[in-house]
């Protein structure tokens, strides 16, 4: 005999199982009714799809893969406690976290005696793209 609910009686329990039945097992919607049915993202809305399959449709602009890609790179290496940080300290951080060869290689490219206050800053020393902000 399967769960029953405390809020309402068995026949509604087994109403209420056969009408998601074919969700749960075929895993997705099985209604005719098309009201029924999840409403598609608008134009302004990210497509889970896209995400999901690793598509960048929704770079902000100013930003390519490429920008996206080296960014977190090397924002993964440092994390935010590296910042404000100078050169050599980015260096020592990423070093730490055990940075790839490339991430070291970038980081040694910065400008000697400037200060970082995050990654973007490192990034426009090194001459990648930035985000554009709307104003």
């Amino acid at each position: 005999m399967g769960e029953q609910s405390d809020k309402h009686g068995p026949r509604q329990d087994e109403q209420l199982a056969h009408e998601v039945r074919g969700l749960v097992q075929g895993g997705h919607a099985t209604h005719a009714e098309e009201w029924r049915d999840q409403q598609a993202p608008g134009e302004d809305q990210p497509d889970d799809d896209a995400v999901l399959s690793g598509s960048r449709q929704g770079l902000a602009p100013g930003l390519s893969e490429r920008d996206v890609e080296e960014r977190s790179e090397i924002a993964r290496f440092l994390g935010i406690s590296a910042f404000p940080g100078d050169r050599d300290a980015l260096v020592v951080v990423a070093v730490e976290h055990q940075a790839t060869d490339h991430v070291l290689a970038e980081l040694r490219r910065l400008p000697a005696g400037e200060t970082f206050r995050n990654v973007q800053d490192v990034m426009g020393a090194l001459g990648y793209h930035g985000e554009t902000h709307r104003t």
